[in-house]
């Protein structure tokens, strides 16, 4: 297998068979990053042989796949954290290396290493075509909103900072408190990432964004209300929710009218992020409060569609319905097929590294819960998988903080805040 020299530390080639690998290492590499989807082609080796290969061969291994039009930010970030990782040069390979080369460019122009102009004459010069990488590039400049990404691993959540260029004014959506439920420790580390982001681009807060009540992880909704003074919003049948939970939890003082936050978000409202025009849409399915926040060319989706190799949400918890989450993505999937569609989970399918976006176009095209399937499919398919998976392990711990707008528990007369955990209740 040959390979194109890119630097001291990078070279990209088209998909290597097992005897390659050898032979990379014996040229002095030290890694391999695989950019290829699995399945592209009829005996493709694949992530699973490939990573078998570089192991018997002495090299690290990291699995970033991308489709050449679909490529994110967080492919490239990927991408740059497996070349970090490595030990000595990298071979970075897809079918034909235009894949993997298009990524270490793209983040070059990004860290400002290379100008945009100079992409495609700098493919040209190693024998590769980037007008997909200049694409990229041009389709990145002329988005509104601009949205930076925080994946919170511990619950493979993905918080957001949604911004308008022109004014430099941004919501934040959907963050993380820090919770250890070994230790019953919470922190504030996601948070404050999010404020130092904030802060070093020159940023104000205008919102603080739930699009529901969460069952994995604590919202850091009111952290941040109280940091930035920034209002909190979610939506309006987070009520709902609240008298759901209300008996759950026997919680006779909990005040069921969603005055924990400053504003209750109907089907159809509107509000602005600086210029830019944002909406709801009423997404129910996964919860009874569950919604879409469209802003620009961009839509927050949360639990109704993950990226398309990791299907839809579930819709088992109480409340959750496999038949209205359906006509929620029907809803999403009625947007422009550009638009950008981003999830609040990503739990690696295959091993890759997390991704979080994709558009109505992927999704309808790629996305097995929901290309050429009804509806009475889907609701057959969603259904039986839910009855597969665990409650998430954080469910009843969360809830309690959530539908209070991220409020932890008031301290008692020894100072010392406590959960109630009612047993036998799902």
């Amino acid at each position: 297998m040959t390979s194109v020299k890119v630097n001291e530390l990078l070279a990209v080639a088209g998909q290597p068979d097992a005897a390659a690998f050898a032979a990379f290492a014996a040229d002095g590499f030290a890694a391999v990053i695989n950019a290829r989807p699995d399945g592209e082609e009829p005996g493709q080796p694949g992530n699973t042989a490939e990573k078998a290969s570089a192991a018997a061969a002495g090299l690290a291994y990291s699995f970033v796949p991308v489709k050449g039009t679909e490529i994110t930010e967080a492919d490239i970030r990927a991408f740059q954290a497996a070349m970090a990782e490595a030990k000595g040069p990298v071979v970075a390979h897809c079918k034909s290396g235009t894949r993997a080369l298009t990524l270490h460019v793209l983040g070059e122009v990004l860290d400002g290493r290379m100008k945009p102009g100079d992409v495609e004459a700098f493919g040209q010069n190693l024998g590769f075509d980037l007008a997909g990488a200049r694409r990229f590039l041009e389709k990145r400049a002329g988005q509104a909103p601009h949205v930076k990404a925080f994946f919170e691993p511990r619950t493979c959540s993905v918080q957001y900072v949604v911004s308008d260029p022109a004014t430099k004014r941004c919501a934040i959506i959907d963050p993380v408190l820090d919770f250890d439920e070994m230790s019953g420790a919470t922190a504030t580390a996601n948070a404050d990432a999010i404020l130092a982001h904030i802060e070093s681009e020159g940023l104000t807060v205008e919102w603080i964004l739930d699009t529901h009540p969460h069952a994995d992880h604590f919202s850091a909704a009111h952290y941040l209300h109280e940091k930035t003074g920034a209002p909190t919003a979610i939506g309006i049948h987070v009520t709902d929710v609240q008298k759901l939970w209300k008996e759950i939890y026997n919680w006779p003082a909990l005040k069921t009218d969603g005055s924990q936050w400053d504003r209750l978000f109907a089907d159809g409202d509107t509000f602005e992020i600086g210029a830019l025009k944002a909406r709801v849409m009423f997404s129910p399915g996964h919860t009874l409060a569950s919604i879409t926040y469209v802003i620009g060319d961009a839509a927050f989706v949360h639990d109704t569609v993950f990226t398309p190799d990791s299907g839809t949400a579930r819709t088992d918890f109480p409340g959750g319905s496999a038949a209205a989450l359906w006509q929620s993505i029907q809803a999403i999937l009625s947007l422009p097929e550009e638009t950008g569609l981003f999830s609040g989970h990503d739990y690696q399918p295959g091993g890759r590294h997390p991704r979080w976006e994709s558009t109505v176009a992927a999704q309808k095209r790629a996305n097995p819960h929901i290309a050429g399937i009804d509806e009475a499919a889907f609701v057959a398919l969603r259904q039986a998988r839910d009855r597969t998976l665990p409650k998430p392990k954080l469910m009843l711990h969360a809830l309690q903080v959530n539908i209070r707008g991220g409020r932890l528990p008031d301290p008692e007369e020894n100072g010392r805040r406590y959960l109630k955990i009612p047993l036998d209740a799902l």
